[in-house]
């Protein structure tokens, strides 16, 4: 897996750096400050100025060779070395692994789309991104993440085996996981039926249902349109 704009390690599969946690130091009053983060690469401004539809508001996945691109059609405006700085920085950047995480397309520097996203790119910045976040994050992350990735198994149209090899992730891994998916939705599927049947035979209306069981009033219509279109999947099986 390379990086979209250099020849470099693509940021989903290099590690996080650990934080190094700061001592207490004698005498010293009030709660300790967080250690800032890398300072953001200047040159990433100018490419926001220059390619808003890539790097400004919105991140999207690079064209494969943005990096020799850049430096063609901005003949010296950058500094190799720098530019291929601030293009790491970028790629490694939590908004981007976003982008990938999205499944966008790639886009040129017209911000225009010219090809898919490898799968391997997709799932990398996917398991990345939880990363990141379950370390921030009290909650357990691995349903949602398990999910996500079943997800993309199943739209890539491949078998386990097919999958783990475009994903370039380790087979037995992938099975345990997408076991435990659908382990998963087959819970997921109970509860809501479970949850159809008493709103059935209860004859409440949702407001007081949702009151009865806890639920926020706008989440039961949804939980129960899902049980009934669970229903309508069993029956066509």
């Amino acid at each position: 897996m390379t990086d979209a704009s250099t020849n470099s390690p693509a940021p989903a599969d290099a590690p996080s750096q650990p934080q190094r946690k700061r001592r207490s130091q004698p005498g010293r009053k009030g709660p300790q400050q967080r250690p800032q983060g890398r300072p953001v690469h200047p040159l990433l401004e100018k490419l926001a100025e220059l390619h808003p539809a890539l790097f400004g508001a919105r991140f999207r996945p690079l064209k494969l060779g943005t990096f020799q691109d850049l430096m063609e059609r901005h003949p010296g405006v950058f500094e190799p070395a720098a530019l291929k700085e601030a293009l790491g920085q970028h790629a490694r950047s939590s908004r981007y692994l976003e982008s990938l995480a999205r499944g966008d397309a790639r886009h040129d520097l017209d911000g225009q789309p010219v090809g898919p996203l490898a799968l391997d790119h997709h799932h990398h910045a996917m398991t990345e991104l939880f990363k990141r976040r379950q370390a921030r994050s009290k909650e357990d992350l691995q349903p949602a993440l398990r999910a996500r990735v079943r997800a993309l198994f199943v739209q890539s149209g491949l078998d386990r085996a097919g999958y783990a090899a475009a994903a370039k992730v380790n087979p037995e891994a992938l099975a345990a996981l997408l076991d435990e998916a659908d382990h998963d939705q087959a819970a997921d599927i109970a509860r809501r039926e479970a949850l159809l049947r008493a709103f059935e035979l209860g004859g409440l209306s949702e407001a007081v249902f949702a009151d009865q069981y806890g639920l926020a009033p706008d989440a039961v219509a949804p939980l129960l349109a899902q049980a009934r279109d669970d229903r309508r999947v069993r029956a066509t099986r």
